[in-house]
């Protein structure tokens, strides 16, 4: 048997993207090594080596994670929620298993316990041994790590966290129940008062209808629930979002409640600042009108 690692989304040295989750267009990196390919128990887990953009994660035939540009995901998913808080000690993330949302959770020095649950042991795994940039949050004292499904870990958990970060894959497959509205009631109800939560919510080119409804049902469990977005060249069309809401009615989160010094921005991110918080909540008018 070579030892060469073959895979149906990689053709003539090409990785490509194609769902019908984005009809019609197909995301390409160009591959320079195949390092892992399993199926586990969840999920299809391919791990490679890009030329330019460094390892990358595929989860189901769709990319969760490169190297080169996690950080604009992984910064704006967490300190979006994080400085919407005014003291977060206790954290949850649900799914995150490569560890790049805990590794931004622990640089807010005020939190006591992140606790990280993801159902697939497998990601977390593969991400420590080829993605050791992100997988170390993992290795931080106020870590900790439970395998299991997040809707069965949150039912368990009343007024217990500060904030709640959900860093799933996209609506298809294991996270499908993450997008549904007995979700979140149970991230609410799981959230000590004044208690923020983000969640992956996509990009405004592909599902606007789909973040149309998160917002809508986002509403009606929470006072507060906005839309913000970052921008990330390996996701589908370099876009992706977040639904941001707050359990306190007062609570603007689309204004810092907490920030670094410019000095501290500059040594701790490398994608979020003060600005870019306020700016990501700002829409163009046809995702402005559709979610009105």
């Amino acid at each position: 048997m070579s030892d060469e690692i073959v895979h149906p989304t990689i053709q003539d040295g090409w990785y490509r993207e194609i769902s019908d989750m984005w009809p019609g267009q197909a995301m390409t990196l160009k591959v320079e090594k195949v390092l892992h390919h399993e199926k586990s128990l969840y999920q299809d887990v391919l791990i490679f080596k890009s030329t330019d953009y460094g390892n990358v994660l595929v989860l189901d035939n769709v990319v969760q994670a490169t190297e080169r540009d996690e950080f604009s995901y992984q910064e704006m998913i967490t300190h979006l929620a994080m400085n919407s808080h005014p003291n977060p000690k206790k954290v949850l993330v649900i799914g995150g298993g490569d560890g790049g949302v805990l590794r931004e959770v622990v640089k807010h020095d005020c939190v006591e316990e992140a606790i990280l649950c993801d159902i697939d042991e497998a990601v977390i795994r593969l991400s420590k041994q080829y993605l050791p940039g992100m997988a170390v949050g993992f290795e931080h004292p106020k870590s900790k790590t439970h395998v299991g499904d997040g809707f069965k870990f949150l039912d368990d958990y009343k007024n217990t966290f500060d904030v709640i970060i959900t860093d799933s894959s996209d609506p298809e497959g294991p996270a499908e129940s993450l997008f549904q509205k007995p979700y979140f009631q149970l991230l609410h109800d799981a959230l000590r008062d004044g208690g923020v939560i983000t969640t992956q919510a996509e990009s405004p080119w592909l599902h606007l209808p789909l973040i149309a409804r998160l917002k809508k049902d986002c509403g009606e469990v929470f006072p507060v629930a906005e839309y913000a977005y970052t921008t990330i060249p390996t996701y589908p069309s370099g876009q992706i979002g977040f639904m941001v809401c707050c359990k306190d009615a007062t609570r603007d989160v689309k204004v810092p409640l907490r920030s670094w010094t410019k000095e501290e921005e500059d040594e701790k991110l490398r994608y979020y600042n003060s600005e870019i918080h306020k700016a990501s909540f700002v829409l163009p008018n046809f995702a402005k009108k559709a979610l009105q």
